[in-house]
């Protein structure tokens, strides 16, 4: 498979037409049809409905075309990003980060840093933990901001502080009433939690503190993000346990609670690449790790901050992340 034959799918897919794509691909139509069935023979699915009127694709055409167009978007990026590189323009640093570092201090520091620097792109890309550490192997960003310690090969995780964890309800939930809540008092409500995939993620922290403290979540719903997970606790569907900066994501359906039991907290967590030496990273990690701190509450564990471990092994996951609904166990 080459390069051509997805960009050839792409203009197919988007056209459903194969003489309107051969004439923006500026070549005959019969190569077009040659190269799209070398593409099928080498899948060995079909992705044009021919029979169809217009041309449609079929369910693996679509999902191919998904990926595909992904994967040609990336192709243009990194190459967009050597040509910048490699004509001494301009610098590029690449920053990765979960949802729930955009309630923290992390987005006023970049913002102030791409001031004052007008000739480096800073390029942000929202990753769980486990895509920030495949991305920084494969060297499409420079730092992730996240809050789970992946293990994986040439990594640095450095602990800025600890944040304390609060329970998101809906405004009508007769848990409201009451000025915090305990872990027993959540575990016997549904809870929503997120990133449903890939795992280990936020999810998992959460659902190992209610363990911890000897309440097993009995009943929960696993969606895609934070965003999704205030969604449906908006609607009703449950609670959620959300870093304590998500406070600020207010709505009128949402009200949030201390939870009263100790030590129920998430790390904020920042990885490099060992052995970077980066100036400029230096400068935006020092810059994230100043203000963070600054920022944090009393409830930050000012033992931990400042460590850092050499993660020894790979832990790599994907897939694509649903709601999904768990049974009461």
């Amino acid at each position: 498979m080459e390069l051509r034959h997805l960009r050839y799918f792409e203009v197919l897919a988007n056209t459903l037409n194969f003489t309107r794509a051969a004439e923006q691909l500026h070549i005959a139509q019969p190569p077009l049809s040659r190269q799209i069935q070398q593409l099928e023979d080498e899948l060995g699915v079909m992705l044009i409905d021919r029979s169809s009127r217009p041309l449609a694709l079929t369910r693996a055409g679509s999902f191919f075309f998904e990926q595909s167009t992904q994967v040609l978007a990336r192709i243009e990026e990194m190459c967009e990003a050597t040509r910048r590189l490699g004509a001494g323009r301009r610098r590029w640093l690449g920053v990765g980060f979960v949802p729930s570092m955009l309630y923290g201090a992390l987005p006023k520091v970049v913002q102030a840093f791409m001031a004052q620097n007008p000739d480096i792109d800073v390029v942000l890309k929202e990753l769980t933990s486990v895509q920030q550490a495949e991305a920084l192997q494969a060297g499409r960003i420079d730092v992730g901001f996240g809050r789970l310690a992946v293990n994986a090969d040439g990594l640095l995780n450095t602990m800025i502080f600890e944040e304390t964890m609060v329970a998101a309800l809906p405004a009508s939930s007769p848990l409201a009433r009451y000025k915090s809540l305990s872990l027993k008092q959540l575990s016997e409500t549904t809870i929503i939690l997120y990133p449903a995939t890939p795992r280990p993620s936020f999810a998992d922290q959460v659902a190992t503190q209610f363990r911890a403290h000897g309440f097993p979540i009995l009943h929960s719903y696993e969606t895609n993000g934070l965003q999704t997970a205030i969604g449906l606790v908006a609607a009703g569907m449950g609670a959620s346990v959300v870093p304590q900066s998500v406070q600020r994501l207010t709505r009128d359906d949402i009200t949030y609670r201390p939870i009263s039991n100790l030590g129920v907290v998430s790390p904020v967590l920042m990885t490099t690449r060992v052995g970077d030496t980066s100036q400029d990273l230096s400068t935006l990690c020092a810059a994230v790790v100043k203000a963070c701190r600054a920022s944090a509450n009393a409830t930050a564990s000012p033992s931990s901050a400042g460590k850092k471990t050499k993660a020894p092994a790979g832990a790599k996951s994907n897939g694509k992340a649903e709601t999904r609904r768990k049974p009461r166990r």
